[in-house]
């Protein structure tokens, strides 16, 4: 017997659905497809603020601005494409707009769906994998929070959650269970690795599992599951939450044991950091892996956070990395084949 060691194509990785929305998402992205071409981003389209809250109120059209990150994220194109995608106006009555989320309007205009207008800028893109909203129904956010106060608006969660100074209870589309894009349900049920985050709990992660058959089809799909936790808590958002309240609103909103395994930070953060943060209320999501597992989900702790200018992010390469890896050691099994991660490769024994 003897190992012949070969390089595994991107063409080749694992069918990979991906499903969030906001800059965490894209960030992962532009790890994974080092990886894998077969990628497949489910985006929310519940966002109403900024350049994205402008073109839906004025074109009414869904928000472009986290799909337009994803694509911008697995675009193969010119650094002048990209930089010009990335261009923000700043200047008259465009100011803070951004190229790239006017040039997915204009194909809006001119396309019969917002899905097909997507999938146009794609090509034009000539991106690794797909991008897809999930769905292409109107829809708003709403949340309630403990004291029983609601707000209508993603964008306005932030503000009505530090003003009434409680926990969300829940959040809620309106309509409710709008219909999902076909090509969506298509992706999950297709995977064989399916992630939820990273990005923002309530107004990036949750809308999508509100959407109709999305949870259904992650609950009934055989691939790995896996929910990629955020570093830090969220100011107006998830202050003094644990690793296994973010599991345990994510199974609320959708169904317990949605997912198999939670794939945490281990990366120290530096003081001065930590201690920035604490200042706006942000600190680092305290990993509680026993009350994680009563939830039925497994803790894997990996180093995938650094620090960019004085933030802190999930590192693209490394999620990516051990993303991919905690596929091949839990899914892989291809005729003897074994993936050794270490080098990019498959060992495949063979018998003469």
């Amino acid at each position: 017997m003897r190992e012949q060691e070969y390089r595994v194509p991107r063409s080749h990785g694992p069918r990979v659905a991906v499903i969030g929305g906001g800059h965490g998402l894209s960030t992962m992205l532009r790890g994974l497809k080092q990886y894998t071409e077969n990628l497949s981003a489910i985006v929310t389209v519940a966002d109403d603020g900024g350049g994205s809250g402008m073109l839906r109120q004025d074109l009414g059209m869904p928000p472009p601005g986290d799909i337009r990150n994803c694509m911008e994220a697995l675009a193969n194109t010119e650094p002048v494409m990209r930089e010009l995608l990335h261009y923000r106006f700043t200047e008259g009555s465009l100011a803070g707009q951004s190229f790239g989320n006017l040039f997915l309007a204009a194909l809006n205009g001119i396309s019969p769906s917002f899905d097909v207008a997507v999938r146009r800028m794609s090509e034009v893109l000539a991106i690794t994998g797909r991008v897809l909203p999930v769905t292409t129904a109107d829809v708003q956010l709403e949340a309630e929070f403990e004291n029983g106060a609601t707000v209508v608006g993603e964008s306005k969660i932030f503000y009505c959650k530090k003003q009434e100074d409680c926990r969300i209870r829940q959040v809620r589309l309106i309509p409710e269970k709008p219909r999902a894009l076909p090509e969506a349900l298509s992706a999950i049920q297709e995977a064989d690795m399916i992630v939820l985050g990273p990005g923002s709990l309530y107004t990036s992660i949750i809308p999508n599992l509100l959407v109709g058959g999305i949870a259904e089809a992650i609950q009934a799909s055989d691939a790995l599951k896996v929910y990629v936790c955020n570093v830090m808590t969220q100011e107006g958002e998830t202050e003094g939450y644990t690793v296994s309240d973010h599991i345990a609103a994510l199974f609320s909103h959708s169904a317990p044991g949605l997912f198999d395994i939670c794939l945490t930070n281990s990366s120290p953060i530096p003081k001065a950091v930590a201690a920035r943060y604490a200042e706006e209320g942000a600190e680092r999501i305290r990993c509680d892996r026993a009350a994680c597992e009563a939830l039925g989900v497994e803790v894997v702790e990996r180093p995938v956070a650094t620090v960019q200018n004085g933030y802190v992010r999930h590192e693209p390469s490394a999620l990516a990395r051990e993303l991919i890896l905690l596929h091949a050691e839990r899914s892989v099994r291809i005729a003897g084949d074994r993936f050794d991660f270490r080098r990019g490769t498959y060992r495949q024994e063979k018998r003469w």
